[in-house]
């Protein structure tokens, strides 16, 4: 269980004040030596604070292994909308979550729960981020684009990742808990994995859900087609599959909105994504099938231009 560490986390990123400084300083209450790095991201809206935390495997890339790396993201635009609202957003559950996991991998390791492959965990820190219009319900904001937040967090080192992000402003979706996309590689709609709707039944004890995706949803920021909202947006900048994991509601619920988050929905997701984190570094976890992937590839040949903004852009 994740209970313990989303509380703390929670209060610190509940607050006008929250910053990546004070999250940083918390995870080093956990372990010290922690590889966490901390520094402002500066957009056309304003400034937010990046984290990210890398965390070594028994057999991951940093020790010289070969054991695959995961990313974990925590996708938003902000924790809070102030002045415009207060308190924490509906739209800050990707940065909960993201952090609750550092702090609960870390956690492990002290008492000798190593994972096997390096594990990538980055977010950003804003509490005071704008809002935009968007139908059906408010979007929040960011005061970065999203392609500077890409730039900082989808590098080379990450062989899959699971990015989370609250998805409830939208009519597709009609279930509270959370859900998982089809997996998101190189341009292509793939089918859902079965390995993670395995790992899902089990944490959740229920039926697994899976969110809808269109070919939009799955092209960058900035071309103005529709997007359900930038959870698939990593996929725009890497060749690694990508498969979000969306915490949801039965009915569309604004991302500005606070009173929203509700902690059961986000501990269960979390719990999911830990899982999936120790299956994945052993092998025991695939993304996509690879045999087939290479045959869509032979089929029908290559789908990277829908990781571009097209034509004339």
């Amino acid at each position: 269980m994740l209970i313990k560490q989303m509380i703390e986390v929670y209060d610190i990123l509940d607050d006008i004040k929250a910053n990546g400084k004070r999250v940083e300083e918390y995870l080093r209450t956990i372990k010290p030596d922690a590889d966490i790095e901390v520094y402002p991201l500066v957009g056309p809206k304003g400034t937010t604070d990046m984290i990210k935390i890398r965390i070594p495997g028994t057999d991951g890339k940093t020790k010289g292994g070969s054991a695959p790396t995961l990313g974990l993201l925590g996708r938003l635009g902000g924790l809070g909308a102030r002045p415009e609202r207060i308190g924490f957003v509906s739209d800050g559950d990707g940065a909960l979550i993201a952090l609750t996991l550092a702090a609960k991998i870390l956690d492990m390791q002290n008492k000798g729960d190593e994972l096997q492959g390096d594990i990538f965990i980055s977010t950003h820190i804003c509490p005071t981020a704008p809002t935009r219009p968007h139908t059906p319900v408010a979007f929040m904001d960011s005061p970065v684009n999203m392609a500077q937040v890409n730039k900082e967090e989808v590098t080379d080192e990450l062989d899959a990742i699971l990015s989370v992000d609250t998805t409830k402003g939208n009519n597709v979706i009609n279930t509270c808990g959370f859900a998982i996309s089809p997996t998101v590689k190189e341009g292509y709609i793939l089918k859902t994995s079965d390995d993670l709707l395995n790992i899902m039944q089990i944490t959740t004890g229920k039926l697994p859900a899976v969110f809808p995706l269109s070919v939009q949803d799955i092209t960058p920021y900035g071309n103005d087609l529709y997007h359900i909202n930038s959870i698939l947006q990593p996929s725009t900048a890497t060749n690694a599959p990508v498969v979000g994991v969306a915490i949801t509601a039965e009915v569309a619920v604004p991302g500005c909105a606070t009173g929203a988050s509700r902690f059961n929905d986000m501990e269960s997701a979390a719990r999911f994504m830990l899982e999936v984190a120790k299956s994945y570094g052993r092998g025991q976890c695939e993304f996509y099938d690879k045999e087939e992937f290479g045959k869509i590839i032979e089929l029908y040949g290559t789908m990277n231009h829908i990781q571009t903004l097209g034509k004339g852009k």
